[in-house]
């Protein structure tokens, strides 16, 4: 991969990204990625010993290991790991859905994370199907803990989860937690004062590539874990071409680029907020 543009956004630099699944790697071979253009060697001898060392200047970087993945921040973390009450609570399935790597800005595989449009064309049969294609209208807010939240998300779908047994009307809540990094609470078929929870950390690998990690919280109740990845890895197979032909690669953050509908609510939300937050990197600037 070519030479990248450095990452100046404080913000990002001074927080903590995904950069690779635990259980997919070697004790025996370091495992080698990049994360805000900078290439990475990780290093794991044993369940003790993680080591993340920048190749450039072979020093190492703060790591840390949580829910499974492997954790590096390239300069002084300023909060902590993203937090994820569902993770405590004994009756779910605890998964990674998988690492896969996208050719576009991870700016874009957020927002179109976000996207309940394209259900009904994209995850045919699925999520969605025609035609049962009009997005009804929804609450967006920017929360006292500076979340992007969405909520009282309604959207008809064939197959919602695995232990569906027909088609329902699927209660969403969408929260865009860091720029880079989304949940998603939707109705469990079998517990409906409950949801199912898919956190999408978003590996910011350089500007116009990321690497996609999904971590799913599903009660456990009428399924197996390997049903609730195979589930997601499903769903994602569906969206990467769709991803990786979308032009230009970058976000636009000009509220002008391109043309929002009612049904964009949490997208243009989501653009601004990452507008006020200075995020540059993934995105194309706005014009002053």
């Amino acid at each position: 991969m070519s030479k990248a543009a450095p990452c100046r956004d404080r913000v990002l630099l001074n927080d903590w990204h995904v950069v690779a699944d635990r259980a997919n790697l070697s004790s025996a071979i370091p495992f080698e990625t990049r994360l805000l253009g900078v290439d990475l060697t990780i290093d794991c001898r044993d369940s003790h010993h993680t080591e993340v060392v920048r190749k450039d200047t072979g020093r190492p970087v703060n790591r840390a290991v949580r829910y499974g993945f492997i954790w590096a921040c390239l300069g002084k973390p300023e909060r902590d790991i993203v937090f994820v009450p569902e993770a405590e609570e004994a009756d779910r399935y605890l998964v990674t859905g998988g690492s896969i790597a996208v050719k576009v800005s991870g700016l874009r595989a957020v927002e179109n994370f976000l996207d309940m449009g394209h259900f009904p064309f994209i995850h045919t049969g699925w999520l969605g199907e025609e035609p049962h294609t009009e997005v009804p209208p929804y609450n967006v807010e920017i929360t006292a803990a500076d979340e992007v939240l969405a909520t009282e998300c309604r959207f008809y779908q064939p197959v919602a989860s695995p232990t569906a047994k027909g088609g329902m009307m699927v209660d969403y809540v969408y929260k865009v937690i860091r720029p880079y990094t989304v949940a998603l609470y939707k109705t469990n078929p079998l517990h409906p004062t409950r949801k199912d929870v898919i956190v999408l950390f978003v590996q910011p690998v350089d500007e116009e590539h990321c690497i996609a990690h999904p971590y799913l919280c599903y009660l456990k109740d009428g399924m197996d874990a390997a049903t609730v990845r195979g589930f997601m890895q499903l769903i994602f197979a569906q969206d990467k071409p769709i991803l990786e032909n979308q032009m230009p690669k970058r976000l636009p953050l000009d509220p002008r680029a391109e043309t929002p509908i009612r049904a964009d609510a949490v997208s243009i939300y989501y653009r601004r907020w990452l507008r006020d937050r200075s995020v540059t990197y993934g995105a194309i600037p706005a014009r002053r």
